[in-house]
């Protein structure tokens, strides 16, 4: 009984005391202007601390709901960007597809390289194109500054290309518009340079010379720029091996052309005929 008892007058002291507290501010704070002044300071500073740990509170719980609605608009402004950059895209291929455009037995249609290897001696080249847009394949895939590959395989929306950069690809090039013609390879070290290859020695040629398409092939144009002739050497004592700096470079290469021989298959069956 005796600490029940203990207990309950521990509170009513403490009652007391906090009873007679609250008297004495309250007389402190009428009994004069500067308690007044002082009183009322002391009020707002505890209000304004109250209001300010309150709104902190009201804040952090609603982040969440902030969080979302950011979330919602970044992803409907990435939305409306990659809109626009199709659309510019789109815009710049059509372009490209205009100005390669010429008679000469080819057609030319826009693509988008959509994946692309370097760091391989046997690179590759994947379209985002294929058959129901038109591609096939040994056609020519080209840019305004060069020669990027030959498709070999088209599924329905996608083409599979080999890349100049390949040791197993060569193609037909002339030592000028009017020069002799060899074949033209990767030189399996940087991502701008090709070798051409066997050259006559009557050729005559200096550095700086433009290396073009020869149109002996069936699959080229002729007379797209490839590269600018560097230094040479004599193979066998018979033919020239010259460095080629290509115009066209593989690091930063993405939206291409697709330039398919309309007479091809006419060739092809003509050449079986007289094979057989």
């Amino acid at each position: 009984m005796a600490q029940p008892r203990r207990v309950i007058r521990y509170i009513i002291t403490a009652a007391i005391f906090i009873f007679m507290e609250v008297a004495a501010v309250n007389m402190l704070s009428h009994n004069g202007i500067t308690q007044k002044f002082l009183f009322a300071r002391q009020r707002d500073m505890l209000m304004g601390l109250l209001w300010k740990a309150d709104n902190a509170v009201v804040t952090y719980f609603s982040l969440k709901d902030v969080n979302r609605e950011l979330s919602e608009e970044n992803a409907m402004l990435y939305r409306l960007l990659r809109a626009e950059r199709t659309d510019e895209n789109r815009a710049r291929l059509d372009s490209m597809a205009r100005e390669l455009s010429a008679p000469g037995g080819f057609e030319y249609m826009p693509a988008e390289i959509v994946k692309i290897s370097r760091n391989k001696q046997h690179n590759y080249i994947i379209l985002g194109q294929g058959a129901e847009d038109g591609v096939c394949p040994q056609s020519a895939i080209i840019t305004a500054k060069g020669v990027i590959g030959i498709v070999d395989t088209v599924s329905r929306h996608h083409a599979y290309a080999v890349s100049l950069m390949n040791k197993d690809l060569n193609i037909s090039a002339r030592m000028g518009r009017e020069g002799s013609v060899g074949p033209l390879s990767w030189d399996g070290r940087s991502s701008n340079g090709a070798v051409l290859r066997e050259i006559p020695l009557q050729c005559r040629f200096s550095p700086g010379d433009t290396v073009f398409t020869s149109g002996h092939s069936s699959i080229f144009p002729a007379d797209i720029p490839l590269g600018i002739a560097g230094e040479s050497k004599i193979i066998n004592g018979a033919t020239y091996e010259i460095d080629v700096t290509l115009f066209q470079g593989f690091n930063d290469v993405r939206h291409v052309m697709v330039a398919t021989n309309t007479g091809r298959r006419e060739i092809q069956e003509l050449e079986a005929k007289m094979e057989n």
